[in-house]
């Protein structure tokens, strides 16, 4: 499912990648890493959540941000 997001909510969900994603490390993707350096889908995605991890297991911690995502995509949350 790919949920779109404006470019205000692009700003606030980059930082909250580098800040809270465990699995990012100097802009690369540590999940996607298999031996060669991949960048985080997540920061390079302009218009919606691509990285299931971060949707399911970062964003909802962000309780706001979360809900207004699933709101304006049409989805109760």
């Amino acid at each position: 499912m790919l949920l779109k997001i404006t470019p205000k909510q692009r700003t606030k969900i980059n930082v909250l990648v580098r800040r809270s994603c465990c699995n990012c490390y100097k802009g690369n993707c540590l999940l996607l890493d298999d031996g060669e350096e991949a960048k985080c889908v997540q920061l390079l995605s302009r218009y919606g959540i691509y990285c299931n991890y971060f949707l399911k297991t970062v964003l909802p911690a962000e309780k706001e941000l979360y809900t207004e995502i699933l709101r304006q995509n049409g989805i109760n949350g």
